[in-house]
């Protein structure tokens, strides 16, 4: 059912009742969140949607390295910190004005190797692009070389440092082509209570060029309040959700870069670069200017253990595989 939401494009997609479907014959997965249902008073069964207009008991923590203040003593002195090389360190430094981190060349070596393994998997069926017809989900089921990289050490020490938690891993993104999406923050499609414990890694499969889709993101704008379903007009009802909502939260996001005077910044990446951002920072694909020109890259999301995760934009709880 789940293969089957990820390729389909009509209206069940918008339906609430295909959604507590999928909930409902997942819900041995779903059943460590009655704990938060009941910590964050959320008084609903753990298989229903929900929200984050749900939480009436929000929590006060944020990520250390959100707070106001944090210094450079800090950081430096936190657990872990010295393991790190020079490069890491120094973004890391910078993470809590900037809300990213680029890592030149981390997987260098390895961008070829995933190239292959997504061409080989597509050819053999073993995956295959979603409803978008631009996004290859989790391709790290289907290829130990993938996994590998998904789970690599090093990344998994840096999302263990930003979170002061240990880590899960959740999905991987392949593109062969920009996405072209609009400004967004992975917070409206993976979602924590307590906000912020989420973040990801692009990594550039291969040395990105002005015109093919680039990334682009908003220094800074992860220090923005979080936009979640009760500030703008979603459309949903108690049977399915809106016809527009995706469109309206792109325009109230629109409207904050404008409110903010925010400046967007082009991400020309060299092969196996990488860029890891905050949960709430704004990001999304440039206009492809020059036709046919690919821009391979690869996308991870990791969740920190302990939380509540969920996902604000479809109003569905997170099912962990």
């Amino acid at each position: 059912m789940r293969k089957w939401i990820n390729k389909y494009t009509g209206t069940l997609r918008s339906l609430r009742v295909t959604y507590l479907l999928l909930n409902f014959f997942n819900l041995s997965k779903l059943k460590a969140n009655k704990f938060f249902y009941k910590k964050y008073g959320i008084k609903k069964q753990v298989w229903k949607s929900i929200s984050h207009a749900d939480i009436k008991k929000s929590s006060e923590e944020i990520p250390w390295m959100d707070k106001t203040g944090v210094s450079k003593e800090e950081i430096e002195t936190h657990s872990g910190f010295k393991s790190f090389s020079s490069i890491i360190q120094n973004e890391l430094l910078q993470w809590p004005a900037k809300g990213y981190m680029i890592i030149p060349e981390l997987f260098k070596q390895e961008a070829d190797l995933i190239n292959v393994e997504i061409e080989n998997l597509i050819r053999e069926g073993k995956i295959d692009f979603n409803f978008t017809k631009r996004k290859l989900m989790d391709a790290w089921k289907s290829s130990t070389v993938i996994n590998q990289i998904f789970h690599n050490q090093v990344v998994l020490q840096i999302m263990n440092f930003l979170f002061d938690k240990e880590t899960m891993p959740f999905q991987t993104i392949n593109f062969l082509y920009g996405s072209e999406q609009k400004p967004h923050s992975d917070s409206i499609h993976m979602t924590t209570e307590p906000l912020g414990y989420l973040a990801a890694i692009w990594i550039a499969l291969e040395d990105i060029e002005d015109g093919s889709g680039e990334l682009v993101y908003y220094p800074g704008s992860h220090k923005l309040n979080y936009v979640m379903s009760e500030d703008y007009d979603t459309g949903n009802t108690a049977l399915k959700l809106g016809n527009h909502n995706y469109k309206h939260y792109e325009e109230k996001i629109e409207s904050i870069i404008l409110q903010n005077n925010l400046e967007g910044k082009k991400f020309l990446a060299s092969k196996g670069d990488v860029l890891i951002w905050h949960a709430n920072l704004l990001h999304g694909g440039s206009p492809i200017t020059k036709p046919g020109k690919t821009r391979k890259s690869m996308v991870a999301h990791y969740f920190a253990k302990g939380v509540l995760c969920y996902h604000e934009i479809s109003q569905r709880p997170t099912i962990f595989r």
